[in-house]
């Protein structure tokens, strides 16, 4: 079995291998990347972003993390293939008419002349038959011979893929594939589980390797792919050391009762090599239970019920019902995926009903804290990212000082100007008087490469205070999660074992 992309990421992007290119925050796209493609272009498969063309020939053995430029792409065979189709119409309907001129003159008969449509009036039954059926067999070679030209003018030979060349702008970042960034990038075919629900939902349901979860309502998948790492404990075929216990294999009974979405993430699944870890099932719990398609139990200890009516499905949750899905000699953990609380009340009343204890219900609101340096103080004015206001008294000082003396210069000169009505040598020698005698302040583009010079030789990532803070967008509201326990079933037996093992009497002697 090959192994999982998701469980066990290889060192480097590996060809039919998937990856993740990173595009900006919160932006990826899966790759499946390919040596050869029949896309058109000369450079082999490409992918093409808003930040440009990235062959898979640039994303194939580079290590993750690392960023790729885009390249110019050519787009060979893909620009051409409008005037290939119609010349290979155009040179398959020249060789049809032809054909059917030779045979028109093979039989000394002129196409077009109404001597030819009075002399074949008189032919007998016989003869006409025959030649029409030769004028069969020449216009089906002609059809033939048109396919076969217009099948060698769009297919052209296949060529080694063209070394790529690298772009003056655009990039993207090569990542490994893992359940949060696949839930970032997959299609959402449904509403779709994010990272901050799974997680919480996972930890609540205590999952951990080698257990067992159902889920239903499968929908785009993004809680199979978190749930099928979290259970996950070995491929079944894998070898164990002789002396080893044997291990329980971790496993995802996901069903869902849409047939589209069932198939598509059925390949999804075996296009990332989940097959040994989650179990796809077409099926709509509600009505039909949660038994596999051979009739066994999934003996579940972790239940995740992402659908519209979630108390339907309880019914069938249960140890006395016959092949119950539940593990039989395990307390079962639940979680309920509700958008709306009218959802939430009517689950909770279902759970208190069946028997399900410490019910309770949690909305997840997940808000990202940015980590910053904020610097301040006008000797950062003109870079990117500061605050480029005075940070101490002094510098305010200093700078309007030098806003006045601009003010009093711009307005001397005016005066002089006016009074003496000289816009000649005398009021330029006069300007350069006066600047002699009081110091000119440098221009605004002065001042800006004189700081952008002097950052280039500081450290300004080591400068000005620390801050967080929250990001400025508040996440709308996904979903409300209901949580139950349901204590596994003690007998009179289990009570008998418990007692011999644990003596009652023995403990409170020894605690007197």
């Amino acid at each position: 079995m090959r192994p999982s992309p998701f469980f066990h990421t290889p060192p480097t992007a590996e060809p039919e291998g998937l990856a993740m290119l990173h595009l900006k925050r919160d932006a990826l796209i899966p790759v499946k990347l390919l040596e050869t493609a029949d896309d058109g272009y000369a450079e082999g498969a490409v992918t093409n972003t808003r930040f440009g063309s990235f062959p898979h020939s640039t994303l194939i053995d580079l290590k993750w993390g690392s960023q790729v430029r885009a390249s110019k792409v050519d787009t060979g065979t893909r620009g051409r293939k409008g005037k290939k189709s119609k010349g290979s119409e155009a040179a398959a309907s020249n060789g049809a008419n032809g054909s059917v001129e030779e045979s028109q003159k093979e039989n000394g008969a002129k196409p077009n002349s109404a001597g030819d449509v009075a002399a074949e009036a008189t032919n007998g039954n016989k003869k006409r038959s025959s030649d029409t059926a030769e004028l069969d067999e020449k216009a089906t070679a002609a059809k033939k011979l048109k396919q076969e030209a217009a099948v060698s003018l769009d297919s052209p030979a296949p060529t080694a893929p063209k070394a790529a060349v690298e772009a003056g702008s655009g990039f993207v970042h090569l990542l490994q594939p893992t359940p949060e960034s696949w839930t970032s990038s997959l299609d959402h075919r449904t509403q779709v589980v994010y990272t901050p629900d799974y997680s919480y939902i996972l930890s609540r349901l205590r999952a951990r390797p080698g257990g067992s979860i159902i889920e239903a309502g499968a929908g785009s998948g993004s809680f199979t792919h978190a749930a099928a790492r979290a259970v996950f404990s070995g491929y079944a075929d894998s070898p164990q050391p002789p002396a080893a216990k044997s291990r329980r294999e971790g496993t995802v009974y996901s069903y869902e009762f849409h047939a589209p979405r069932v198939e598509t993430l059925r390949e999804e699944i075996s296009d990332h090599g989940l097959e040994g870890v989650v179990h796809l099932t077409h099926k709509d719990v509600c009505n039909e239970g949660f038994t596999l398609s051979d009739s066994t139990s999934p003996k579940a200890e972790a239940i995740f019920l992402d659908l519209p009516a979630p108390w339907q499905a309880l019914r069938h949750l249960s140890r006395s019902t016959p092949n119950s899905p539940l593990h039989p000699e395990a307390p079962v953990h639940i979680c309920t995926f509700s958008p709306c609380i009218e959802q939430v009340i009517a689950t909770a009343s279902a759970l208190r009903r069946a028997g399900w204890t410490e019910i309770e219900m949690v909305e997840v609101q997940n808000r990202r804290i940015d980590v910053r340096r904020e610097q301040v103080g006008l000797k950062n004015e003109g870079l990117r990212g500061v605050n480029a206001s005075a940070a101490t008294p002094d510098e305010a000082i200093r700078r309007l000082r030098e806003v006045e003396h601009k003010l009093l210069d711009f307005h001397a000169s005016k005066a002089e100007q006016a009074a003496e009505g000289k816009k000649g040598q005398n009021t330029i020698g006069d300007k350069e008087g006066r600047s002699s005698s009081r110091p000119k302040p440098p221009s605004k583009q002065e001042r800006l490469e004189r700081i952008k010079k002097e950052a280039e030789e500081r450290k300004t990532y080591k400068e000005g205070n620390l801050v967080h803070r929250t990001e400025p967008e508040v996440k709308t509201h996904t979903s409300y999660l209901v949580f139950a326990v349901l204590p596994r079933e003690w007998s009179e037996a289990d009570e008998a074992a418990a007692d011999q093992a644990w003596p009652v009497e023995d403990m409170l002697k020894s605690a007197s």
